[in-house]
């Protein structure tokens, strides 16, 4: 379907944003349902960023994914936000509704989908989340419900702290945090049903940084790594190594897609030719890509 005066905008805004995946699984799925969208990549400086909503408003820009490094400072600049995106703090997600522009957060409900179609069932887990920053409070949330026990470590511990105190207080679940460092790390991990990565170590270029020594996986362990370049991580390769059911950071990606696709269109999201286009485009030699979204 080729662009003309009818045809509805949607973008991602960021700064970096030449790395993102996001055109690719959306474009092609706007064509695989016949829709006169498009979906384009904006670079918006932090300078910027309040003009670049208005222009949103102004333009009649139907919806934006936001990533790093605005997902937190665009909130202001909004309408209204999603219960769910305030209590994370940050928003991935804006629909404009005639003019109402409204915040949403997408990847941990994209984390958790990842999970339950890969058969994880969180009920009397216990979930090891490695990271305590925007992407981890967003899984956190939705984790937290699910699963029986939520340990939380953080490079610095009072973040992961703080973190566990607000879920403990909203969900009255068993949620603990300590430091990410070797010893919680490995003490944890004996008994976790399901570890999620939830920091940016292992991406590119720096692929072979890992948090977890190879020698404490399982193979009754779930491991699920959020980075998606490298599409196999180190700690993803380790962990089938010892035959763990592993879940790459391409199926979050997709699934927090999704869902952004589905706030803005109101229409069930073509999952196989979203995860189709991205899978073709990273086989294909882009593999050096920075970031998420």
């Amino acid at each position: 379907m080729g662009l003309s005066g009818k045809t509805k905008v949607y973008g991602v805004i960021g700064d970096p944003i030449e790395h993102t995946l996001s055109p690719i699984m959306h474009n092609a799925a706007f064509k695989s349902l016949g829709l006169d969208f498009v979906f384009v990549a904006f670079r918006v400086e932090k300078a910027e960023l309040k003009n670049a909503i208005g222009g949103m408003r102004s333009l009649g820009i139907l919806g934006l994914n936001v990533t790093m490094p605005h997902k937190g400072a665009v909130m202001k600049y909004l309408d209204r936000i999603d219960p769910a995106a305030a209590f994370i703090g940050a928003v991935n997600t804006i629909r404009n509704d005639a003019g109402e522009l409204v915040g949403f957060n997408t990847d941990g409900v994209g984390a958790l989908k990842a999970l339950k179609e890969n058969g994880v069932n969180l009920s009397g887990k216990k979930l090891l989340l490695l990271g305590a920053g925007g992407a981890a409070r967003a899984i956190a949330f939705y984790v937290a419900r699910e699963a029986e026990e939520l340990v939380i470590l953080n490079r610095t511990a009072e973040k992961a702290r703080r973190l566990a105190g607000s879920l403990l207080k909203k969900f009255g679940k068993r949620v603990v945090a300590d430091s990410l460092s070797k010893s919680p790390l490995r003490k944890n991990l004996r008994d976790s049903d399901v570890l999620i990565n939830a920091t940016s170590v292992g991406m590119h270029p720096n692929t072979s940084q890992n948090l977890v020594s190879p020698e404490w996986l399982k193979p009754e362990l779930c491991v699920m790594d959020i980075v998606y370049n490298p599409v196999k991580t180190r700690l993803v390769k380790n962990a089938e190594a010892v035959g763990a059911k592993v879940i790459g950071g391409i199926e979050m990606l997709i699934h927090q897609g999704a869902e952004s696709f589905e706030v803005w269109t109101g229409c069930p999201a073509p999952l196989k030719v979203m995860r189709e286009a991205l899978l073709d485009q990273l086989s294909g030699g882009e593999t050096s890509l920075h970031g998420k979204s």
